[in-house]
């Protein structure tokens, strides 16, 4: 089979693998589609110790599939069902497991061989976080589960109800995912970025109220303004750079929540205002990965169509190309990059 492995940063290669046999206890999938992600690029960048801790490994997270072949043991799945497989799989058994904050369990298993034309699928994540599709929703947009399970979880760590006002910062993928769940849940959701291809994109979709960054100015004074000089209840930074971090949490209004989606480069740093958040009592909150549990509801999401977040497909590929794919991505030049493996 053909695959792009990833050898060390900067370094994915097309190669040519065996198809793999399931063990015992694995499921053996075709891969009919994957997207690419922000994450790619940077761990293509510059590796990643926990997502990607041996290699060379085949690369890619983000995908939906067809069962090709069942190990021993396996009950429930059989050749031809299609699914989405998540790219981790908690333990089940670690103090924050058992406390329902599987995301951060102490031995996460990370899977990745999105960018594959076969894959085995370890007995754990067979286990725990395999979800079954049906034969209605294009592969391509059932890959969006993984993503929207990670915007899901950062909705949910900001409380996120009815009537609220939530302003994303980043108008990326997952800024667009997490303003489309925001919106879902009935919030008005402000989605600031800089002007120009991707923005107007946004906002011809009608994802959510637009901000040209280049345009508003103090940023804080204009999300007040939108406001009626409050401030948005929740503000959420898609970005990952501390700086916008820092902007956050000044333009949240008064007994707000920031969270802290994007992550940031390691050893970095941001400033509290320590009297606001004292006095203002503002929640300060990280959002990280998702969880078996909103994997469902992001499938359910989009089988639904409840949330159709096609307008992000910018780009259709193949195997070939992942890399001009995930150069396209680090230019942003594209959003999301459907890649279909069998091309």
């Amino acid at each position: 089979m053909r695959a792009q492995v990833f050898h060390g940063p900067g370094d994915l290669r097309l190669e040519e693998l065996p198809r793999p046999e399931p063990a015992r206890g694995e499921v053996v999938i075709r891969v009919d589609a994957a997207l690419t992600c922000g994450t790619d690029v940077k761990v293509l960048r510059r590796g990643h110790p926990v997502m990607i801790p041996v290699v060379p490994t085949v690369f890619g997270h983000e995908m939906a599939g067809t069962v090709t072949a069942v190990g021993a043991g396996v009950r429930g799945w059989h050749a031809g069902d299609r699914l989405v497989a998540a790219n981790s799989a908690p333990c089940g058994g670690c103090p924050l497991c058992r406390a329902g904050r599987p995301n951060l369990c102490d031995d996460l298993l990370f899977v990745n061989g999105a960018y594959g034309e076969f894959l085995a699928l370890p007995p754990r994540l067979v286990d725990k976080n395999l979800v079954r599709i049906g034969p209605a929703v294009p592969a391509w947009r059932a890959a969006f589960a993984e993503p929207l399970a990670c915007a899901l979880q950062g909705i949910e760590r900001g409380r996120v109800e009815p009537g609220m006002t939530v302003a994303v910062l980043g108008h990326g993928p997952l800024g667009c995912l997490l303003a489309l769940t925001a919106a879902q849940r009935k919030a008005r959701v402000l989605l600031v970025g800089k002007g120009g291809w991707r923005l107007e994109r946004v906002r011809a979709a009608g994802i959510a109220e637009t901000m040209d960054t280049r345009e508003a100015g103090d940023l804080t004074a204009a999300l007040r303004a939108r406001t009626g000089g409050r401030g948005p209840d929740v503000v959420v930074d898609a970005t990952g750079r501390p700086e916008v971090w820092e902007q956050a949490l000044d333009a949240v209004g008064r007994g707000g929540t920031v969270v802290f989606f994007g992550g940031c480069a390691p050893g970095t740093t941001v400033q509290v205002d320590t009297r606001r958040a004292h006095y203002e009592e503002l929640s300060l909150v990280g959002a990280f990965h998702h969880t078996p549990q909103l994997i469902r509801q992001a499938v359910e999401l989009l089988e639904s169509e409840t949330l159709v977040p096609d307008a992000l497909v910018t780009h259709r590929m193949g195997l070939a190309a992942v890399s001009e794919a995930l150069a396209l991505m680090a230019a942003g030049q594209a959003l999301k990059i459907s890649i279909d493996p069998a091309v």
